[in-house]
């Protein structure tokens, strides 16, 4: 290997370093990471399929006519509630904080325990998503047995909006 491929391997291997440490930070403590071979996977990835719901699955609910609507709760930035989020849908702040959690926990604490609630954030890929599992992991702490999570693969732009499924604006 000679001087300029070593350099480039070094400069990538700290780059793909301080990509992961950024990922890292965003993550908070209570969002449990799992590192194998060197790449940070956030629990969401952990979720169980029987607790998540997929966006087309979501829109028919919405704009049903009939059954009970969910609550929705965005767990996400203010700034992607604001851009875009589902009508109706309510912003609780990232569930990757600590103020993000006591505003949901205070939200649901009155709600009965079967109260059909969503919660969704799409800020990114599904893999780094350090919010949706804190969220729903508080709520089935609270004793909530009736919470979806929102599959969102890619982000809300790509996997709500860009669909096409109904989009509100603003606060």
């Amino acid at each position: 290997m000679n001087r300029s491929s070593s350099m480039k391997r070094a400069i990538t291997i700290v780059l793909v370093g301080a990509a992961a440490s950024v990922c890292a930070v965003r993550a908070h403590a209570q969002t449990r990471l799992v590192v194998a071979s060197g790449a940070i996977v956030y629990q969401a990835t952990s979720l169980p399929s029987s607790r998540l719901i997929n966006p087309e699955e979501l829109a028919k609910i919405l704009q049903s006519s009939k059954g009970e609507k969910p609550l929705m709760i965005q767990v996400g930035s203010h700034v992607l509630y604001q851009q875009a989020h589902i009508p109706g849908s309510e912003y609780i702040g990232p569930a990757s904080s600590d103020s993000g959690l006591q505003s949901l926990h205070k939200r649901v604490e009155s709600l009965p325990r079967n109260k059909f609630i969503v919660i969704y954030c799409g800020c990114c890929p599904w893999s780094h998503c350090p919010n949706v599992k804190p969220a729903d992991d508080a709520l089935r702490a609270m004793g909530f047995i009736n919470v979806k999570v929102l599959y969102i693969a890619n982000n809300f732009g790509a996997d709500w909006v860009d669909k096409g499924y109904p989009v509100a604006k603003g606060d």
